[in-house]
């Protein structure tokens, strides 16, 4: 993939995960695509790489989000 269709990936990506979920800091969302991103950028098969993305993605800021809530007082 180019720099361009990799920018684009992850910010729609970026935008699909903050929809739902406004409270999520942005530059948390985008860190956590792109380094998702990076992992399957040498994928064989590139179709389902954008939801891939998205699902693992999606999974480690929820994680992330709730450790943050339970350390608060």
């Amino acid at each position: 993939m180019d720099d361009a269709e990799k920018r684009d990936t992850i910010e729609n990506v970026t935008a699909r995960i903050i929809a739902p979920r406004p409270d999520a800091p942005r530059s948390l969302v985008a860190r956590v695509v792109a380094e998702e991103y990076d992992q399957l950028a040498s994928s064989r098969i590139r179709t389902y790489i954008p939801t891939l993305i998205k699902h693992r993605a999606r999974n480690r800021i929820n994680t992330e989000l709730t450790a943050r809530h339970l350390d608060e007082p």
